[in-house]
C-alpha cells in the first residue's frame, strides 16, 4: 500500500470511529441538551413583547400651515432640478443615529446558530460513514444495501433542512431592513412600525421552531441509525453464499 493509499485508509477508519461515537454517546448527549435549553428562559414562557425594541426613530413634528406653501415650493424645486440633473435619490437622514439590530433577537440567534452548524456538520459526517460502507454493485442479497440508501437519503434531507435555516436567518434581517427603511421614510405611518414588532415576533417563534426541530432531528437519526445499525455496518451478511 502506497503512501497516498494508507493516509486515505486511515481518513476513511478515523471517520467511521468518529461517526460511530457520534451515533452511539454524540447524539444522545445532544438531544438531552437540546431538550434543557430549550426549557430555559430563552424559549420557555417568554413573553413576545420581550422581543419588541425601539426603532431609535422619532416621529418629526407636524408641518404647520404657515409652512406648507413653503414646503410646496421647496417639493416643485427639488424636483425640477431632479429632472434637470443625476444627482440621485435623497437619502433619509436618521436625526437619533442608526437603526439598531433588534437586541433579544440577535442574542438569540447568537445562540441558535452554532447548534444548526452542528447539524450540518453531524449530518455530513453520517453521511461520509454510510457512504464508505456501501459495498460493491453485485446481484442479490442487497436488502442491507437498500437500508443504507434509505438512510443515507434521510441523512441528506436533514442536511439540507438544516442549511435552510441559514437563509431563513438571513432572510430575516433583509425584511427587517426593508420594513425600517420605509418607518424612516414614512415616520408617520405606525403601520410600518407596528410591522417590525410583528416581523420580530415571528422570528422569534421561527427560531423556537428550529430549536426545536434540530433536536426532533437528532432523534430521528439517531432512531433510524441505531435500529438499523447492524444492516448499516454489514449490508450483506456472510452466510448468504451458503444458501445457493
Amino acid at each position: 500500500m502506497t503512501d497516498v493509499a494508507k493516509k486515505v485508509q486511515d481518513y476513511k477508519d478515523s471517520l467511521k470511529q468518529k461517526a460511530e461515537h457520534l451515533i452511539i454517546k454524540g447524539f444522545p448527549e445532544k438531544i438531552v441538551k437540546l431538550n434543557e435549553l430549550l426549557e430555559t428562559s430563552h424559549f420557555r414562557n417568554r413573553d413576545l413583547a420581550d422581543v419588541h425594541q425601539d426603532l431609535n426613530i422619532p416621529v418629526p413634528p407636524p408641518a404647520s400651515a404657515a409652512d406648507e406653501p413653503n414646503a410646496k415650493r421647496a417639493r416643485m424645486d427639488s424636483s425640477e432640478v431632479s429632472s434637470n440633473t443625476s444627482e440621485g435619490t435623497r437619502v433619509y437622514a436618521l436625526p437619533n443615529g442608526t437603526v439598531p439590530c433588534n437586541k433579544p433577537l440577535s442574542d438569540l440567534i447568537h445562540l441558535v446558530k452554532p447548534h444548526i452548524r452542528e447539524l450540518v456538520e453531524d449530518s455530513n459526517l453520517l453521511k461520509m460513514w454510510i457512504s464508505f460502507m456501501i459495498p460493491k454493485i453485485e446481484d442479490g442479497n442487497n436488502f442491507g444495501v437498500s437500508i443504507q440508501e434509505d438512510t443515507l437519503a434521510e441523512i441528506q434531507s436533514v442536511e439540507s433542512e438544516a442549511a435552510a435555516f441559514f437563509d431563513q436567518i438571513s432572510r430575516y434581517f433583509i425584511s427587517r431592513a426593508k420594513i425600517v427603511s420605509k418607518v424612516a421614510k414614512y415616520p408617520h405611518i405606525d403601520d410600518y412600525r407596528r410591522a417590525v414588532q410583528e416581523l420580530d415576533e415571528k422570528e422569534y417563534l421561527s427560531l423556537w421552531l428550529v430549536m426545536c426541530e434540530i433536536r426532533n432531528r437528532y432523534c430521528s437519526l439517531h432512531d433510524i441509525v441505531i435500529k438499523n445499525l447492524e444492516k448499516i455496518k454489514k449490508p450483506r451478511s456472510s452466510n448468504a453464499e451458503s444458501l445457493y
